[in-house]
């Protein structure tokens, strides 16, 4: 089987089902599955017709929520099993929107005083996310065409939810009627962001109109801007690139956690699909060590501290704009496959300072308080 370089865990967790080979994702050709029958991938790699045909592969496995890089059709047409990560990244991606807002000025106090996090897009990652600012006091307007409006919360029309101080993307990547995403902010809605809204794109990059946000942006419109993800990765837009306020190399997803839980996920279903026997191991992350708060915070600045102890967005910035970055495609990649291992805050355990008092920021996190004592030295 053929696993994509940058799905960890592989090797454990299918070792019962035969030799894991690895391939770079970007690069991958149709000659290299001639004598496969199982492929793994993320979302730099392009699978159809022109990738499979003639090959001997009967199951793709997706370790990402999005699938816009799947032709699902040809799949179906061809009998060929498939299977995604749908959910394994979300908190993941939660926790670089927390992180993102809690480094850009006093958003997050104003955010916790009343200000509105809209948020496009109610699937896995719109719903955790909006379940987190629910559990943290923080507002939401929710807009998902797709969905009934009675089964999403909040719901309101684009015009609405790009209106708010804060605008988070997370729809699908579709061009399909009749609510397309792709260039769903573009030259014509760009203009209905309030001046110094928070946007926020950690979905795909096609879901802005990269060209139109930098010339909105270059026209001094007072925009703040943290793009995850970007049209023609990893050739991506380097004028675009100097004009937002946080960029980083499509990562939000990035966290060990959600990479051993989306490993786990296409090991169970590949196994089920294909009639295999076996065990699919477990191969959890290793508990990390508590993290002991120094000082009593509450509000916006434990909010801060915790989020920003297990990962703080301005480094990642910093990595994509640094030195050695003359040519910008291999430096977006060459980030990518060195990521640092990366761990989520929620179901990670705190130690208390003497005194402390706001436990309900630490559950809205999904914290856990080592031997629950808060008056512990």
């Amino acid at each position: 089987m053929l696993v994509d370089e940058n799905i960890p865990g592989a090797e454990s967790a299918l070792a019962s089902f035969g030799r894991v080979q690895r391939f770079s994702g970007r690069s991958l050709t149709r000659s290299q599955l001639i004598d496969t029958d199982v492929l793994l991938v993320r979302s730099v790699t392009t699978v159809n017709e022109a990738l499979l045909s003639g090959t001997p592969v009967c199951f793709v496995g997706s370790a990402t929520s999005g699938i816009d890089h799947i032709d699902v059709s040809y799949l179906q047409d061809c009998g060929i099993h498939f299977a995604h990560a749908g959910g394994a990244n979300a908190n993941s991606v939660v926790e670089y929107v927390l992180s993102a807002i809690a480094a850009v000025d006093d958003r997050l106090e104003r955010l916790l005083a009343g200000e509105i996090c809209g948020i496009v897009g109610y699937g896995q990652v719109g719903k955790t996310l909006a379940a987190r600012f629910h559990a943290l006091g923080i507002a939401c307007r929710i807009y998902d065409p797709w969905l009934e409006r009675a089964n999403v919360p909040e719901a309101v029309d684009l015009e609405e939810a790009l209106a708010c101080e804060v605008v988070c993307l997370h729809p699908e990547l579709t061009e399909q009627a009749p609510y397309p995403s792709q260039h769903l902010v573009s030259r014509d809605t760009l203009p209905l962001l309030q001046p110094g809204a928070l946007l926020i794109n950690a979905s795909r990059g096609g879901v802005i109109d990269n060209l139109a946000l930098l010339a909105h942006l270059n026209a001094g419109n007072d925009l703040l801007t943290v793009l995850d993800v970007w049209e023609d990765e990893p050739h991506i837009n380097v004028a675009l690139l100097k004009e937002v306020t946080l960029a980083t190399p499509h990562i939000a997803g990035y966290s060990l956690d959600s990479k051993i839980a989306a490993t786990r996920m296409l090991a169970r279903a590949m196994a089920t699909a294909l009639g295999l026997s076996g065990l699919v191991r477990q191969n959890k992350p290793e508990r990390q060590a508590p993290l002991m708060l120094a000082d009593c915070l509450s509000g916006a600045a434990l909010v801060r501290a915790l989020v920003h102890a297990y990962y703080d967005v301005r480094e990642d910035d910093a990595r994509l704009r640094g030195e050695g970055a003359s040519e910008i495609s291999e430096h977006f990649d060459r980030i990518r496959k060195n990521y640092p291992e990366r761990r989520e805050l929620a179901g990670s355990s705190i130690k208390l300072p003497m005194g402390f008092s706001d436990l309900s920021t630490l559950e809205a996190l999904g914290c856990e308080i080592v031997d629950g004592d808060i008056n512990s030295g």
